[in-house]
């Protein structure tokens, strides 16, 4: 199995390290391409008006000065065209990837991509913040990603499907179980902006995520990170809101010709 490896906090962090051993314990056979610098937030985006830079940082890595979507069409379309790769592994990201997150996501596009591209694709994220001491539990992912990773591969995933998982800020000896979640929805809006002022008294803006906790439906992927558990969700591409699209095709139906 040939493993392509991404993430979009970039080439150097410490989470991108996390999944290339996630990735050698289930394969021998894994290369990595990740951004040259942080691209957290860049959702589904594509480098399309200035040239792509990509340099070899190491044996079978490689930094891209791009985005995560870059990254993956770099490796599959390029780096390892004479032999793509049968799985995309997207993360460790810092910091969830749940509820609407998945929509400004760079991680979940890594994933995304690869699934576009007919490979099966997983995104991983870490929720950090909560851990009242302040640690980062880099080891839980470890501890348990190649087991999920693998038990899911087994399934014979479906083709188009993006995985979609996320660790809580636990320990592993503390992680409550491994929850199959639909995507949640926050119940407030943490996003804030900073407004200030450069030496010349001109503004500029920081946007800002307040780490505040909602009040989750239960089975979702809020709900169970809330709750300790390992959440488990699968993405697909396809956005249609399927009871409106049987809705509006009975409201146009005398506009239709024969």
């Amino acid at each position: 199995m040939r493993i392509l490896v991404t993430n979009d906090d970039g080439i150097n962090a410490p989470g991108l390290k996390v999944l290339e051993e996630i990735a050698a314990r289930l394969s021998d056979d894994v290369w990595v391409v990740a951004p040259e610098t942080n691209q957290s937030g860049a959702s589904h985006s594509l480098t399309l008006h200035e040239p792509l830079r990509c340099r070899e940082v190491g044996e079978r890595r490689y930094a891209v000065r791009g985005t995560p979507t870059d990254c993956v069409i770099m490796g599959v379309r390029h780096i390892l065209l004479d032999n793509p790769p049968t799985l995309v592994l997207s993360g460790v990201n810092y910091g969830t990837n749940i509820a609407e997150d998945v929509t400004y996501s760079g991680t979940i596009a890594g994933a995304i991509e690869g699934a576009l591209l007919g490979i099966r694709s997983f995104a991983m994220s870490l929720a950090i913040g909560f851990d009242q001491e302040g640690a980062i539990h880099w080891e839980t992912p470890l501890a348990y990603g190649p087991k999920i990773v693998q038990r899911l591969l087994d399934a014979n995933l479906p083709e188009g499907i993006v995985m979609n998982v996320n660790f809580p800020d636990l320990a592993p000896e503390a992680v409550a179980g491994i929850s199959i979640a639909r995507q949640g929805r926050r119940d407030q809006n943490n996003l804030h902006i900073d407004k200030r002022l450069d030496t010349w008294g001109n503004p500029y803006f920081w946007f800002g995520f307040e780490r505040r906790k909602s009040n989750p439906a239960e089975g979702t992927d809020l709900w169970a990170i809330y709750k300790g558990q390992i959440s488990v969700t699968p993405l697909h591409v396809d956005l249609t809101n399927e009871p409106m699209h049987d809705r509006l095709k009975g409201i146009f139906a005398d506009t239709r010709r024969s």
